[in-house]
């Protein structure tokens, strides 16, 4: 079989105009990033025809290392809703460069359910990330010049700044460095360090804003620590809202691009969902529903992470009602789940897999408390033999919910009709109801024992002390109300990588919270995640090439 990337360059592409064309958007509108990408202005959003399409959350079990194709199946369930008459769009996140020449060489997709101009979107887009990487090192800039002036200082105290700067790479040693040495002309000395740009508040706050001007006032709203009279410090303090939004003055405009088969396309905004809040911009959204009947969405990783964020965040902030909810599983991670070791995935294993569905279950139980009953989309790979295929439906109806087999990725939209027909069914039947998990007005350490108790299938959640000051602090400044936002693992239901499947009696610890005020959330931190990822023993950029015609290869 081909690599995802010579599929992608084999594929004839479409100016981007005759897909615009297909959304009813004028070409002569478009922002054009030459001929196969544009932004879309935001005046093309219009909020009367939501209620008249539908909104279709793709999330998955809890994945392997390698991840269970969801945005596979978003592109492949999109283009099939095409095939079956349904005017669809997809719409989905911008690739960070940390995981590309990390662990994933690419995330746009594969095989025949991809997005194109595939090496573009994975290597800088429009610039959006680069933006908001701006935007934010801005803000700590203007931080750190503040504590140096003698005139004009707003008192601030370095020991209480909890802004960092942000890169759009995996690199592990500038989690934690000294920043100001050098003498007195070289800044005051501090500790701070770096996340990755997709855990930047700038990138959460861009995600959940409504218009330039929203987008403006959120900024100003970032907090960045307190005085040495134990005043809290906003952006606004610092005047850096202006020129923050002006950084972000094109990547607030969402992204257009199409698939292998010409359907439209949305990307924009790329928060990570063990770090952050996981899914798109709500622009991106209402932009694809404000022209579509179909709008296909993922949230990233698994249902208690993306999904639960999608539903408690996104959905809350920008009154979004999914419609249908599809959970991607794939045999290999059932049986992962089930035990099997990784290197033995591709083995037929009926006990391992049997063993595994307790992860399913735990997903589908998730999706049911927020109102859903999922389908379930079993992503096929060419080594499921026709026995763990059956086993795995038949176990599907057991739980009563429906199940389609979803081959997209060998297939494109064709691979994926069945699984369309059967979202379809699931749209049409009108049982999907969404509720959120919890209501703004409750205390944090309600909300977060919530999510941890119900979703992740904790018995009790543990604060440590700096964590507990932290949570008393905001509540004093009168931010209670805010959403949560849990930084977790993505390899566990729990807050310890190494428990597969449906771990029971365990304790979620939340070691430190931090303020996103300007996002409109808290993000509790459990166990040892880290918002700086690290690469791997064997990057994905050892692999990736270019040669003297500027054909790219290594993008998987």
């Amino acid at each position: 079989m081909k690599h995802d990337i010579e599929i992608a360059q084999e594929a004839k592409i479409r100016p981007i105009g005759e897909i615009a064309d297909i959304l009813g958007i004028p070409k002569d509108e478009l922002d054009l990033y030459g001929k196969y990408k544009a932004k879309i202005p935001l005046e093309f959003i219009d909020e009367s025809k939501l209620k008249n399409s539908r909104l279709v959350l793709v999330t998955a079990i809890t994945p392997t290392p390698a991840g269970e194709g969801k945005t596979t199946t978003s592109i492949g369930l999109a283009q099939g809703l095409n095939l079956i008459g349904k005017k669809t769009t997809v719409v989905l996140r911008e690739p960070s460069l940390g995981p590309v020449f990390g662990i994933k060489g690419g995330a746009a997709g594969g095989g025949y359910s991809q997005v194109i101009p595939m090496e573009d979107i994975n290597l800088h887009f429009t610039g959006d990330i680069s933006a908001v990487e701006k935007a934010h090192n801005l803000l700590a800039a203007l931080i750190d010049n503040n504590l140096q002036l003698k005139e004009g200082n707003l008192g601030i105290d370095p020991r209480t700044v909890a802004w960092k700067r942000v890169m759009d790479m995996n690199e592990r040693s500038l989690r934690d460095i000294v920043i100001g040495l050098g003498g007195t002309t070289e800044g005051v000395p501090r500790q701070s360090g770096f996340n990755i740009t997709a855990a930047s508040e700038v990138m959460a706050t861009l995600c959940v804003a409504k218009d330039l001007d929203d987008l403006k006032t959120r900024l100003g709203n970032i907090f960045i620590g307190y005085t040495f009279s134990d005043k809290p410090v906003f952006a606004r303090d610092l005047k850096a809202q202006g020129a923050m939004a002006v950084l972000l003055k094109e990547a607030i405009k969402p992204n257009l691009v199409q698939t292998l088969e010409g359907t439209p396309a949305i990307i924009h905004g790329g928060p990570f969902a063990n770090i952050a809040q996981g899914t798109n911009t709500i622009i991106a959204t209402k932009m694809g529903m404000s022209h579509s009947e179909i709008v296909v969405t993922e949230a990233g990783f698994a249902s208690e992470l993306g999904a639960e964020k999608f539903f408690n965040i996104k959905s809350q902030f920008g009154n979004l009602s999914a419609n249908a909810v599809v959970l991607v599983a794939t045999i290999r991670a059932i049986k992962y789940h089930g035990g099997a070791r990784l290197a033995d995935l591709q083995k037929r294993n009926l006990e391992a897999l049997i063993r595994g569905f307790e992860n399913l279950d735990k997903h589908i139980e998730n999706m049911r408390w927020f109102g859903f009953r999922p389908v379930v989309a079993i992503n096929k790979f060419a080594s499921d033999t026709p026995e763990e295929i059956e086993l795995l439906m038949h176990h599907c109806g057991s739980q009563n919910v429906p199940v389609a087999l979803n081959n997209s990725w060998a297939e494109g939209g064709r691979g994926a009709v069945d699984l369309a027909n059967t979202v379809l069914r699931s749209i049409e039947d009108g049982e999907n109801k969404f509720k959120p998990l919890y209501e703004l007005s409750w205390t944090f350490e309600r909300k977060i024992e919530t999510i941890c108790k119900l979703l992740y299938g904790a018995d009790h959640v543990e604060y440590a002390l700096k964590a507990k000051s932290q949570l008393d602090r905001i509540e004093k400044l009168g931010l209670g109300d805010l959403a949560v936002c849990i930084a977790k693992t993505q390899k566990s239901l729990s807050d310890d990588p190494a428990r597969r499947g449906r771990p029971t009696g365990f304790t979620v610890k939340i070691r430190e919270v931090e303020l996103s005020s300007g996002a409109g959330f808290i993000v509790p931190i459990a166990g040892t995640i880290m918002r700086m990822p690290g690469l791997p023993a064997v990057p994905s950029a050892e692999n990736i090439d270019i040669d003297s015609e500027g054909n790219i290869k290594g993008l998987f």
